[in-house]
């Protein structure tokens, strides 16, 4: 495919792309007669004589083809749920992976040469000419467009300038493609109180059919910022842009990292790697990321946005230095040659983490999964001298202004891109203080009110993060003796039936109880570690993280035994505090609950057998009317055979049972039950199992079914008056 591009790239042609195909913020700009800042679409757009439709963008071969390869992502249709594929396996991944090796390499200050392309041999395309994008940079657009690019600098003449064309378009085609759907301008205006509320009477506005349609000022607000939603593949995708940028731009050399050895000598495609972060990526990055930390859905699946965020904040993973380095992880020290980096993407650590505390303080941190997204940011944020170069940085932004003109801001904040970023370069801002403010400013705009990561707000966040994570250690710790017990406490026989089934059920816990032990101490694990980074970051105490705990009600008697919630006695009964409330909700503390109703009446449960169930119980409710009176009057004599009687056809009474509620109190004492028969347990799966187990075995001794069936009904009496024995004994003890 590619040779055959750079067979067309030779003849001087032009493919029109749609402008309907492009990004929402581009879109409407281009519709709007106004030329986005990009350079890409510089002397590209073509506007019909009839009007605004029908926008084009005349591309050569090799950006037609690039454009409609990044357009393929964003417009891909959703696989089958059936079909799980690793999105590494695609095709579409491979692909972009050797692009970006191949037109962003890290090793030499050219390209590598056309012929050793994987498409094999072909000629070099025709030299660039001023009519092709590259040059055209820095001519003038047409007169219809509002926005007038002015002061704009010649072109490099140097020929070593043309053969990075492909890098600047595959790069800028890829950002614009991927990241540029979310337009500064409205994200801007979002960040204002005001906006944050004409947005709520949007929304109500648009989901209530009662009220009156949205005024346009409203919608158009939101045009941007909701309609584009990226997939997990897309988030993907750019992490591995972003992976390869950060190769690419650190494979400068040491001497040739400071601007200020700038010079004519360094070569086109090492000035690219200087700038290709800064001044391509940055901002759409950034509000791609805003926009996914606020809508994202609060589940797993945001572990792909999370791990770009971190491949993005994490440039020196990437460094050629980096084999280099000791592989004593808990020894590595972020060095002092990032401290610029961090400090000129400052928002990038900082309110994009309190985004995810956000986040995090509204998801279920007893899932492994969730406990893992916790940990990886905080062991990210906790690596040696991070935080400390993020405190200097917001310490740089927080500095007094002393005299900045507010004209050198905009310049500074709001670059144009007027011509390639090849051509003169501005002068060199060496003010530390100043770029912070600048990178700020531009994003956030020049009111914004900025929250220190190291301030009391955020740190009251990390500190309810924290009482999260204690919460959630102990719940997946009552889950997992929960399961412990369960299992322990239910022997081998009571599968058989011999045993007492549990009727009232279990208790209902979250995917822990699924997933196994294994889990659990994977979450532990997890929960553990991340709450020493933060303790790490923010400097907490073991005193305050005990008095967190203690706050909860976490603690245990001193036997193990769990605690019941947190109540207090009142006239009716017990009384759930709001503590004891919230324990229950969490998980950490819950009552013994068990089934008060009739027993006759329970829900048919999964091991029996539902038509049975209603035979059996037809047949003793038959029984059980026609002989009420004479087993009412065995179960009133005072003798052994009464005692009998009254083990088999009585319920146990109200005062050998649990505490009720007042309600459930009341209920039970106005429905007295007289004897009965139940012939339930004949209809369970396990009764059935046990009896089919007893003739196999029996049939084993040659014992016929008649003689087994007796030898059953004799050892049955035989437990029956062991039984009646031990209850009347115990009785007597009682009173």
């Amino acid at each position: 495919m590619m040779k055959l591009v750079y067979k067309l790239q030779a003849e001087d042609y032009k493919f029109d792309f749609p402008v309907s195909y492009l990004p929402g913020p581009v879109k409407a700009s281009i519709q709007e007669r106004v030329l986005p800042d990009s350079p890409l679409y510089h002397n590209k757009v073509q506007f019909p004589a009839t009007g605004g439709l029908g926008l084009n963008l005349a591309l050569n071969p090799f950006e037609y083809y690039m454009f409609f390869f990044a357009l393929s992502l964003i417009t891909q249709k959703p696989l089958p749920g059936t079909l799980h594929i690793r999105t590494s396996d695609c095709a579409y991944f491979i692909l972009v992976d050797r692009y970006l090796s191949w037109f962003l390499p890290t090793e030499g200050s050219v390209l590598p040469a056309l012929s050793s392309s994987p498409g094999g041999p072909n000629p070099s395309p025709a030299p660039r000419t001023p009519t092709m994008p590259f040059a055209s940079y820095g001519l003038h657009h047409t007169s219809l467009l509002k926005r007038h690019i002015s002061h704009q600098t010649s072109v490099n003449a140097d020929p070593a300038s043309h053969e990075i064309w492909r890098s600047e378009t595959l790069l800028q085609v890829f950002v614009e493609m991927w990241l540029h759907h979310y337009s500064l301008e409205m994200y801007q205006k979002l960040q204002s109180p005001h906006a944050k509320l004409e947005v709520l009477h949007y929304r109500l506005s648009v989901s209530s059919a009662l009220h009156s349609p949205a005024q346009p000022s409203l919608q158009a607000l939101h045009a941007y910022q909701e309609s584009f939603t990226p997939t997990e593949e897309h988030v993907l995708v750019v992490r591995l842009l972003l992976k390869h940028l950060h190769a690419f731009s650190n494979s400068l050399k040491p001497e040739q990292v400071s601007p200020s050895t700038h010079s004519h000598a360094t070569s086109p495609l090492e000035e690219f790697k200087r700038a290709a972060v800064p001044r391509f990526v940055q901002q759409k990055l950034y509000l791609f990321l805003q926009h996914c930390f606020g809508h994202w859905p609060l589940d797993a699946s945001f572990r792909a946005v999370l791990e770009m965020w971190l491949s993005y904040l994490q440039p020196w993973r990437y460094a050629p230095e980096k084999q280099a380095q000791s592989s004593d992880c808990q020894a590595r020290c972020v060095s002092e040659r990032w401290a610029p980096f961090v400090q000129e993407n400052l928002l990038m650590y900082t309110k994009l983490f309190v985004g995810f505390l956000s986040r995090a303080l509204r998801t279920d941190l007893v899932s492994p999964k969730n406990a893992l997204m916790v940990f990886r940011v905080a062991k990210v944020f906790a690596q040696p001298n991070l935080a400390e170069m993020i405190q200097k940085g917001e310490q740089l932004f927080l500095e007094p202004e002393l005299v900045i003109p507010h004209r050198q801001h905009r310049l500074f904040t709001a670059p144009t891109f007027t011509g390639s970023f090849l051509s003169s370069w501005p002068p060199a801002v060496t003010d530390a203080s100043f770029k912070v403010k600048s990178h700020v400013y531009s994003l956030e705009g020049q009111d914004c009110k900025y929250t220190p990561m190291f301030g009391p707000e955020v740190r009251t966040l990390v500190l309810r993060l924290a009482q999260l994570i204690t919460q959630a250690k102990q719940t997946a710790k009552s889950i997992s003796d929960q399961c412990g017990e369960s299992t322990a406490g239910r022997p081998f026989l009571s599968w058989l039936g011999f045993c007492s089934t549990d009727t009232n059920g279990s208790y209902a816990a979250n995917d822990l109880d699924e997933m196994g032990q294994d889990s659990v101490r994977k979450t532990d694990e997890y929960l553990e570690k991340a709450l020493e980074y933060l303790c790490q970051m923010f400097r907490l105490s073991e005193a305050q993280l005990t008095q967190l705990t203690l706050a909860l009600g976490t603690t245990q008697d001193e036997n193990g035994k769990k605690q019941l919630p947190d109540c207090v006695v009142g006239e009716d009964g017990l009384v759930l505090t709001p503590l004891g409330r919230y324990q229950i909700i969490n998980g950490l503390r819950r009552f013994d609950i068990e089934y008060q109703g009739d027993s006759e009446l329970q829900p048919i449960r999964s091991y029996e057998i539902a038509s049975l169930v209603r035979v059996l119980f037809r047949l003793s409710s038959a029984i059980n009317r026609r002989f009420a009176g004479p087993m009412a009057a065995l179960c009133s004599r005072a003798d052994f055979l009464g005692s009998f009687c009254r083990y088999h056809l009585t319920e146990p009474g109200l005062a050998d049972r649990h505490l009720l509620s007042p309600v459930a109190r009341g209920c039970a004492a106005r429905r007295p039950r007289g004897p009965r028969l139940s012939l339930r347990f004949l209809g369970s799966y396990r009764t059935l199992l046990s009896l089919l187990l007893a003739f196999f075995v029996a049939s084993l001794f040659c014992i016929g079914p008649l003689p087994c069936a007796l030898l059953l009904v004799l050892g049955y009496l035989l437990y029956a008056v062991a039984m009646t024995l031990l209850t009347e004994r115990s009785k007597l003890h009682h009173l």
